[in-house]
């Protein structure tokens, strides 16, 4: 588990990189974005993830990796948009931003450490095409329940959809990491 720890840390601190970069580019625009487009953005990176998957010609030059990043971070822009609403213009700085940011990785990161104790690890002997196809399902699961208005009889919240998309698409890049660290010492 301390290698999981570690693991999850460095994929959390490229996403959040790239995030503060591109706020220094953008600002906070994607505060006008409400919660169904979030999970549309997200929805066409997964969709993006498989094509890229089970083709073999590519005529974009990004790869999964790439796309999970982008999963990341717009499922956490989405957990902040649940938390502090959608709103007309950009309102918030950089620093605050990144504060949310630190907040719900951390909330998420606890989530992945909860339940890695109760199921032993076994996202470790999924495939990336597997943990792929849950982002999906999840992504189907948010955009019913965002049809329902945000209710559900008795199923978990469009929160804790976001969270596990977040931390399958890090144990995604966790394997795709390994996999090229495997492929580099050969």
């Amino acid at each position: 588990m301390q290698n999981t720890a570690k693991q999850y840390k460095d994929v959390i601190e490229v996403c959040r990189s790239l995030f503060a970069k591109k706020m220094e580019d953008y600002g906070s625009a994607w505060r006008i974005l409400r919660l169904p487009s979030l999970t549309d953005q997200i929805f066409i990176k997964a969709q993006r993830i498989r094509q890229l998957q089970e083709n073999q010609t590519r005529k974009v030059d990004e790869d999964e990796k790439s796309e999970f990043i982008g999963i990341i971070n717009y499922s956490i822009i989405a957990l902040i948009q649940l938390e502090l609403g959608v709103v007309d213009q950009p309102d918030i700085t950089v620093k605050e931003a990144l504060a949310l940011y630190d907040k719900h990785s951390a909330l998420t990161k606890k989530l992945m450490e909860n339940k890695n104790h109760d199921y032993g690890e076994a996202w470790r002997e999924m495939r990336v095409s597997s943990l792929t196809d849950l982002i999906l399902q999840k992504l189907l699961r948010v955009k019913q329940i965002e049809d329902n208005k945000g209710k559900t009889l008795v199923s978990e919240g469009i929160d804790a959809n976001y969270q596990d998309m977040i931390n399958y698409a890090v144990f995604a890049i966790i394997h795709i990491n390994e996999f090229e660290n495997k492929t580099i010492k050969k």
